[in-house]
């Protein structure tokens, strides 16, 4: 075990989480991306990159809203402009940030005020100007059209700036390794609860409302969502919860996103409920298989193209192409937001192939649907990419199918976990039982 697991409270006794060296050494990466591409500053709206440069935060609410925006110039330190109050707030509380660098400044509120973005862009074009960067590429991870309209107007060369930060991004430093394990080991807990918990009758909605009460009461910062998907909703995959109830039989795969300082999952598992079906069985063997493949081609050097090669075609699995199944056999990088460098996909992959490198973390995930018709089984598994090979830190036991809500007695014993979900369909030799059975009464009884 590589990465060290520690409870999510910082202590004087033992080192943990450096938070001091977290933010000097994100920060110190993005200047150093920024200084060897052929930009002249780095303007972001997108929060993830916004905390990566800046170690700033005003809760999820902010998230898409696209109001607060930092410059990042060449050779010199962040400038933070952020929502009213929280500016001063910085200043009080984010020494790092420096005594005029937390400014107040808004952007245009998703189109509902006007003038704001003019107001941006004057900022911009202020302090560029200043530091004789006005005639350099300006790049820009999302913006708005206004925005866009207003930086050029103002004589400024706009272009992608995304890329640089998903390079920047990409690999993790110790602290942020750490974090990302500690956000794991809290679904594990998580599922364990959740595991426990389920049995027919039980809502799709209230395994998420248990899987988030869980995560919260531990300390995570935002759960931004739980799939709960179930029975015959499974195949295909929807994405999205409903208020269904769990029944006996039933598959169910759940994944779990949430964020411990920031830092997210993308962690799946598969259940039955009560006991599954031998197709439900057989699918969860084949999302396993595809997985462990996977996993087992990681190490620095290998490519994502590679990777995805061990993966079944899309219509292998019913879908006419690789994008009609995307998403479904999978892998993302996963970091201060969930959808990050390196991706893993048989649509993109082969074309625009990754080297994967030490000090990557990412979620390889598969599906299966049942020969049923209806079931499916999902995984995914988050590692963390070492020297020599990876080490999984998504630890929820998940190599067989697990049966949750079962140990039904019968006259003849324990009710088998693996049984087709309608009863009469498992009654092979019941007959020839009971007419043995009435001719011993001498009932008489012809089949």
């Amino acid at each position: 075990m590589g990465v060290r697991t520690y409870g999510t409270m910082a202590v004087d006794w033992e080192e943990r989480v450096d938070f001091d060296r977290l933010r000097r050494e994100r920060l110190a990466r993005a200047k150093e991306g920024l200084a060897r591409s052929e930009l002249g500053a780095l303007l972001c709206f997108d929060m993830a990159n916004i905390r990566y440069i800046t170690a700033t935060h005003i809760g999820t609410w902010a998230m898409d809203k696209l109001i607060r925006f930092c410059l990042l110039p060449q050779g010199d330190d962040p400038i933070m402009w952020d929502f009213g109050s929280a500016a001063r707030h910085h200043k009080l509380y984010n020494p790092w940030l420096g005594e005029e660098r937390s400014r107040a400044g808004i952007s245009t509120l998703r189109g509902s005020v006007k003038g704001r973005a003019e107001s941006v862009a004057e900022k911009i074009r202020v302090e560029l100007e200043e530091r004789g960067l006005l005639g350099e590429p300006l790049g820009v991870d999302v913006i708005e059209l206004p925005v866009l309209e207003a930086l050029q107007n103002e004589g400024i060369t706009v272009v992608d700036g995304q890329a640089l930060m998903q390079d920047v991004r990409k690999l993790k430093t110790v602290d942020e390794l750490t974090l990302l394990s500690t956000a794991c080991a809290m679904v594990d807990g998580a599922y364990e609860d959740l595991y426990r918990a389920m049995k027919p009758g039980m809502r799709e909605n209230e395994c998420v409302a248990l899987v988030s009460k869980v995560l919260l009461e531990r300390g995570s910062e935002h759960v931004e969502g739980v799939n709960a998907i179930s029975g015959e909703r499974c195949s295909p995959h929807p994405h999205v919860f409903t208020d269904r109830m769990l029944r006996p039989g039933d598959p169910a795969y759940f994944d779990i996103l949430h964020a411990f300082n920031g830092y997210r999952t993308c962690y799946y598992r598969t259940f039955a409920v009560g006991s599954a079906s031998p197709a439900l069985v057989d699918a969860y063997r084949r999302a396993r298989h595809y997985l462990d493949q996977a996993i087992s081609m990681i190490r620095p050097g290998v490519t994502t193209a590679e990777v995805v090669a061990v993966w079944p075609e899309a219509q292998e699995f019913g879908f006419p192409d690789e994008e009609a199944a995307f998403a479904l056999q999978y892998g993302h990088g996963v970091g201060l937001s969930i959808w990050e460098k390196p991706i893993f996909s048989r649509l993109v992959s082969f074309d625009y192939p990754e080297v994967i490198e030490e000090g990557m973390v990412f979620a390889l995930e598969t599906f299966w649907p049942a020969s049923d018709g209806w079931s499916a089984a999902r995984i995914e598994e988050q590692l963390i990419v070492t020297a020599e090979g990876c080490e999984v830190i998504t630890r929820f036991p998940a190599e067989e199918l697990l049966v949750t809500a079962g140990g039904h007695y019968t006259a003849t014993g324990p009710l088998p976990g693996t049984r087709e979900t309608e009863s009469h369909r498992n009654q092979s030799g019941t007959l020839d039982w009971v007419v043995a059975g009435a001719r011993s009464e001498g009932a008489g009884f012809e089949a």
